[in-house]
Formats: C-alpha cells, sequence, structure tokens
C-alpha cells in the first residue's frame, strides 16, 4: 500500500476512477475536485467557480469522460469536463434538498438522491436542467441510489426506513420495509446477482440485506465486529471483481462480500 497526501484542506469525501483509472477526489472542506497523476504522482486541482459551491461530495464519470457529481450543504449538482477545465453548476430547485449520492442510467442519464428533501432529482446530461420527482412521506430523504439494467432507479429511503424503486417509464413509485423497521436507517446501496445489496446502519452489529428483484424479499446478515467494535458505518459499497467491496467506518477496514454462483 502506498499513501499520497492530499493538499492541505482537502478531507475527501469521496474517490471515482476515471476510464484510465485514475483516481479523482471531491474535496468537501475546500471546494474542489481533483485527480492524482499516477505517473508523476502530482496532484491536478479543480476550483469551484462559485463560492456558494463548498462542498463537492459523490461523483461519477459518464462514456464521454464528463465528471458528474453532487454539492450536498450548497444544494447543487455540478459537472466537469476534464479536457477544459470547464465546470457547469445548477441549484436543485428545492431549497435544503442536500443532494447526496449520484449514478447514470443506462443513456448516461445522471441521477441524484435528496438526503434533505423527500425527492429525487433527474439531471438532463445536455442542458443540466433538473426535475425533481417527489417521493412518498415527509420524513423520507434518501442517501444513495443504484440502478438496475432495465433503468429502475433504486433508492434506501434512510428516514423512513425502506427501500424504494422508482420507474422513470410510468412514474410509479415502490417501497418495501426493511427487515429491521423504520429505525434501520438503510445507507449505502448496490446493485448485484440480480438483486438489491444495501446496510442498515442503525443496527448494532450493522446488517447487509440483499433483495431479490425476481421474488420481491429480502435476507440479512450480520457484518462480522472486530474487537469488539461494531462493524458501522457502511457509507458506500462497489461492486469489485468477485463480489462486493464495502469500507467499514468504525473498525477502519475495507471488507470484500462473496456469494456462491447459482
Amino acid at each position: 500500500m502506498k499513501e499520497y497526501t492530499l493538499p492541505s484542506g482537502t478531507y475527501a469525501h469521496s474517490v471515482s476512477l476515471d476510464k484510465n483509472q485514475t483516481p479523482w477526489f471531491l474535496g468537501n472542506k475546500n471546494g474542489t475536485v481533483g485527480y492524482l497523476d499516477l505517473t508523476t504522482e502530482k496532484f491536478k486541482v479543480y476550483k469551484m467557480p462559485d463560492k456558494n459551491a463548498r462542498d463537492p461530495h459523490t461523483g461519477v464519470f459518464d462514456s464521454a469522460g464528463i465528471f458528474w457529481f453532487t454539492l450536498q450543504h450548497s444544494n447543487m449538482v455540478g459537472k466537469l469536463d476534464p479536457k477544459s477545465g470547464d465546470i457547469k453548476l445548477a441549484t436543485l430547485p428545492t431549497k435544503g434538498s442536500r443532494p447526496y449520492g449520484i449514478k447514470l442510467d443506462s443513456k448516461g442519464t445522471p441521477w441524484v438522491s435528496c438526503n434533505g428533501s423527500n425527492c429525487l432529482i433527474k439531471v438532463d446530461k445536455n442542458t443540466m436542467a433538473l426535475s425533481e420527482i417527489k417521493l412518498p412521506g415527509a420524513k423520507a430523504h434518501t442517501r444513495r441510489l443504484a440502478i438496475t439494467p432495465d433503468d429502475m432507479v433504486f433508492y434506501v429511503n434512510s428516514g423512513m426506513g425502506k427501500l424504494g424503486r422508482y420507474n422513470p417509464k410510468n412514474g410509479k413509485i415502490t417501497q418495501w420495509d426493511n427487515p429491521s423497521g423504520k429505525n434501520s436507517h438503510p445507507y449505502a446501496i448496490e446493485y448485484a446477482d440480480n438483486a438489491i445489496w444495501f446496510n442498515e446502519s442503525a443496527k448494532r452489529p450493522e446488517t447487509l440485506v440483499r433483495f431479490d428483484l425476481k421474488a420481491q424479499t429480502m435476507q440479512s446478515w450480520q457484518v462480522p465486529s472486530k474487537d469488539g467494535v461494531y462493524s458501522g458505518l457502511i457509507r458506500h459499497m462497489r461492486m469489485g471483481n468477485n463480489g462486493l467491496i464495502i469500507h467499514q467506518t468504525a473498525t477502519n477496514q475495507i471488507a470484500e462480500v462473496t456469494w456462491a454462483s447459482k
């Protein structure tokens, strides 16, 4: 393992890889986005063009190499063109929506979850016009998203302890109760193995849940603890080469979750 010290004051919230496996970071405390050139081992940093854009949060690259990202407390969505360094920003229609997770559908359209309001946001990739989809329940708020190959938008309803699905084709919203109930606070989410995976971050020990898309049933497992410290909280999960990769804040660990193929 080799460690690189980020520019002072960065406090990166997330890291994303571009198509060349270059690591990009989002400077949550100093309003920057940047990357580490693995050949020269030097950083390239882009500052936000608006002083109100203070906290880049989570990002994702589209097929054209454009970097889309959220700015939670700034209530904005941004996009960066690495070729020109040009950054464009758009403010969410509802104050305090707190855009958090971001994913792309099969057409490259960005979708954003709202951690401060009961909404999802669809971003026009050409104009950056924002369309707001209201979710049922005033207490609904969503941490992160997962989009299936048929472009169904799944979300964790952290405020109400539910897994949700938005169907962009007909506008229908469906929600399922989490195994541990309304106070389970689901957080991270990913699509894998014809299922939606998410965690219940308020449980001790924390639980990992699999939602079978065909049967629409859930299974849950306790995540192993280390040295008496409960393994929470899982803030993000991604598919690796063999299974889910999760990072655990409380135990300072990265873990791999694998399963037997059917």
